[in-house]
């Protein structure tokens, strides 16, 4: 049995991560101040006796009482509407609090993977985007917390790889819907999702000519295990789905999966957008033996009838 210290354990993601792993016979630390993650999303873990819930803040110290054996770093607001409410703590998670996570691994020997962002690449050039792609990225724009915050995560990592051979691992990943979503977080799928369902209009920014590609959480969550349990491999690697929508099928595909009779509004699209984004996921799928099976009318299913639950 390893025991797996989760931070941001209990937001979307990591708390679909946190259940995984237990279902492997792991132990489980979950850190997670709460910001942006909900208790909700673990209720159902904190009666497994191999389930540890902290509250805490990862900008700040603690202690760690076991010994350590894998760290996945996943806290860090992720939606522009939370990472932009308070800006400096978004580039603390990613400086001090990717430096305190750090510290605990080269002092345990554990490995660390770390969360990065498809928003390393900002607004992008190259379509669809590869690991060794640089990036067009404003480092003075209103996203700039998050998207250089986690570029100077990813540095920090290989410099602690370099100089104190920590065993690294990062990800790259990129728009990613399911259940456990907030409907507050601003992404577009729970907006487009929680708007169609509550009857209103749905909000587009923009013309809608944009495009993402939408990659379902439990594809999402398999990748990123794949990644960790791999030898010899440190990346930076893309996780996503290479499926590519415009905003605007997306919205269409959310109204008739909803069968609501909501239509489309405009408005205007925010600062340093992204017109493009697609992975290019080759590396994850040579070295990871990965890629995502679930198709976006499934999980758009899935994450509807979470939606209408709660």
């Amino acid at each position: 049995m390893k025991t797996i210290l989760v931070t941001g354990g209990a937001g979307f993601i990591g708390s679909h991560l946190c259940k995984k792993l237990l279902e492997k016979d792991n132990y489980v630390i979950c850190v997670d101040n709460l910001f942006t993650g909900s208790k909700n999303n673990i209720l159902g873990l904190l009666k497994n006796k191999n389930f540890e819930f902290l509250e805490h803040d990862i900008i700040k110290s603690f202690p760690v009482d076991k010994h350590i054996d894998e760290i996945y770093n996943l806290a860090c607001p992720a939606s522009p509407v939370h990472y932009q409410y308070n800006a400096i703590r978004t580039i603390k998670a990613n400086t001090v609090g990717v430096i305190n996570m750090l510290g605990i691994a080269k002092k345990h020997k554990a490995r660390f993977l770390q969360a990065s962002t498809s928003e390393v690449y900002g607004d992008p050039i190259e379509h669809p985007q590869k690991e060794t792609y640089r990036g067009s990225v404003s480092c003075i724009g209103p996203r700039a917390c998050y998207d250089e915050g986690k570029r100077v995560a990813e540095t920090l990592c290989f410099d602690y790889h370099r100089q104190h051979k920590v065993d690294i691992k990062i990800i790259r990943i990129f728009n990613t819907y399911g259940e456990n979503m907030a409907k507050d977080d601003g992404r577009v799928v729970s907006n487009f999702i929680v708007q169609a369902l509550e009857g209103k209009d749905l909000t587009i920014y923009g013309d809608g000519s944009q495009t993402r590609s939408f990659c379902y959480v439990l594809d999402l969550v398999d990748g990123i295990i794949k990644m960790m349990e791999k030898d010899n491999f440190i990346g930076p690697v893309n996780l996503g789905n290479p499926d590519e929508f415009t905003v605007k099928e997306l919205a269409e595909k959310v109204i008739k999966l909803t069968k609501t009779k909501s239509k489309i509004i405009y408005k205007p699209l925010p600062q340093d957008d992204p017109k493009q984004r697609k992975p290019d996921i080759t590396l994850a799928k040579t070295e990871l033996g990965w890629e995502p099976k679930i198709k976006l009318e499934e999980g758009l299913n899935k994450t509807i009838e979470y939606f209408r639950n709660h």
